[in-house]
């Protein structure tokens, strides 16, 4: 179990920001913002996702992990909130998210069905934001020249999201969820998540008429597979998924503390 703390991020975030906000750089400008899209949606999916499997525990269980879910609803309603702002400049830019749409119909899809397969899915989804949020953290200084307060933003969702990383798979395993189940739907997350990072990223630079640059993708290129590259430093720890021994915290370090010691001039613990 883990103790999890909800914050109040202290950013402006009505103010309007440049269309390359990340240092100038259309690529990983259309790359942070199609992963932006997704949150919204996402976020929500998976507050469903853990607490109605926090409800189908037994009483003594449910009380063993109240004070965790709790904690990561309120991580999570402040995320889908705070990349709703952001994704509303994004829309005033000329950007579509299609992203959202598309993964609220497969969501419609998943009503009546065992809420373990929910939590196996969204098990494999924060596995995926753990890994890019730990490679966030480790590089942060790739967002060195962005808008100062977007980066204050991504670090803090990261750091965060390397907190409640283990409560969906917990809960799961809780519910004695099937470990086949849990490989496959990572499996079927893993394709289903880069397909839609590339289709959303691609329509964003085709909006924004940088899609056929050939600096677009010589920036794409190397931030995934350069030396600190995002995919090239990500595979061994999406690998280690697969082990059935696996669990999350086997891939803990002190980044996000770390990051939210340095900073807490960047938010307020909510209720202290």
């Amino acid at each position: 179990m883990t103790d999890l703390v909800v914050r109040r991020l202290l950013i402006d975030l009505e103010a309007p920001f440049a269309r390359h906000w990340c240092n100038g750089d259309a690529f990983r400008t259309a790359f942070f913002n199609a992963l932006s899209m997704s949150f919204p949606v996402g976020e929500q999916f998976f507050i469903d996702s853990v607490r109605n499997g926090h409800k189908a525990l037994p009483d003594e269980e449910q009380r063993k992990y109240k004070s965790e879910v709790q904690g990561f609803v309120g991580q999570e309603a402040t995320h889908r909130r705070i990349h709703a702002l952001f994704n509303n400049h994004l829309e005033k830019q000329g950007l579509v998210n299609a992203w959202g749409p598309r993964a609220l119909a497969r969501q419609k899809m998943m009503q009546g069905v065992d809420v373990r397969h929910w939590l196996a899915i969204t098990a494999a989804n924060e596995h995926f934001t753990a890994i890019f949020a730990e490679w966030m953290l480790q590089n942060s200084d790739l967002l060195d020249g962005c808008e100062s307060r977007l980066k204050t933003m991504w670090l803090w969702h990261s750091a965060e999201e390397s907190e409640h990383k283990s409560t969906a798979f917990d809960l799961y395993r809780a519910l004695n969820g099937d470990e086949k189940w849990r490989l496959r739907w990572f499996r079927r997350i893993t394709i289903m998540f880069l397909a839609d990072t590339l289709r959303q990223t691609i329509d964003n630079l085709r909006r924004d008429g940088t899609l056929w640059k050939w600096s677009t993708w010589k920036s794409g290129a190397a931030y995934f597979f350069g030396r600190r590259g995002l995919l090239r430093q990500s595979y061994r720890p999406w690998k280690e998924y697969l082990r059935k021994d696996f669990h999350p915290q086997q891939q803990h370090s002190d980044l996000s503390d770390r990051w939210l010691a340095d900073n807490a001039d960047a938010y307020n613990v909510v209720g202290s």
